[in-house]
């Protein structure tokens, strides 16, 4: 009796997950179309590089698709017609961007200038929520290891940072090949953000007070510091508050 029950069990889980198998095939191959459709009218853009406009618009049909693969008791033509109405809404507002700038600016944002001739703009990493760590990350992905090489960084609409350096770190051509190119170092913090890091200091076995005392030669106030780096030469190099700065308008 037992041994019957446990395969009457068994018989109909699998008659019950058979049954659903077809209609989540068919759902699953009729999302799939409808979202490839979709992603060709949209174009390249909702697929590499997102705005927040895009990753809303994406996020949103993606739920739709899976609701309307997995939830058998919905309709399919609801879930089709959702999927296509935000896919014709992205179409719309990628095409009136390309007529209106301001349209362009309100919908996929517009770049930030974090550093501006090797300076750091605070309110501006307030603004877009970029702290020091995060910035010195992305430079060190960008091959950015010494923070002193950039004249410019943007943060772009869609949260990547672009990076300019000074001319002299500009990628060598053939016409530099044939000059001496000095091995570089790593560069260790030692202040972020008007905060002495001390244990990065012990590192190089250099007290706060010897550094109050660097500071005081250079005439920074601590306050004013962004960032301060020291080299394997003891070297520092001071990056400033650049809020005072006239912010450029070529990015708008």
């Amino acid at each position: 009796m037992y041994v019957q029950t446990i395969k009457g069990h068994i018989s109909n889980g699998d008659n019950m997950n058979f049954d659903n198998f077809l209609p989540v095939l068919y759902r699953s191959l009729i999302s799939l179309f409808t979202l490839f459709i979709i992603c060709k009218i949209i174009g390249k853009k909702q697929i590499s590089e997102l705005s927040i406009f895009d990753y809303v618009i994406g996020i949103s049909i993606g739920n739709f698709a899976a609701e309307m693969t997995i939830n058998l008791e919905s309709p399919e033509f609801d879930g089709i017609l959702a999927v296509i109405i935000f896919g014709l809404v992205a179409y719309l507002v990628s095409y009136l961007s390309l007529k209106s700038i301001w349209l362009r600016k309100f919908v996929m944002g517009k770049p930030t200038i974090i550093i501006q001739e090797g300076k750091f703009i605070r309110k501006n990493m307030s603004k877009v929520r970029l702290d020091m760590n995060d910035l010195l990350e992305e430079a060190r992905i960008k091959g950015y290891f010494d923070l002193s090489e950039i004249q410019y960084g943007i943060m772009e609409a869609n949260g990547e940072m672009s990076f300019l350096p000074y001319a002299k770190y500009q990628p060598i051509t053939r016409e530099d090949m044939n000059k001496n190119i000095n091995s570089n170092s790593l560069n260790t913090s030692v202040i972020i953000d008007g905060k002495i890091l001390k244990d990065n200091l012990k590192k190089f076995n250099k007290t706060e007070d010897w550094l109050y005392k660097e500071i005081k030669k250079g005439k920074y106030e601590l306050k004013d510091i962004m960032l301060c780096t020291i080299d394997s030469n003891q070297k520092l190099t001071y990056y400033l508050n650049g809020d005072n700065l006239e912010t450029s308008n070529v990015l708008e």
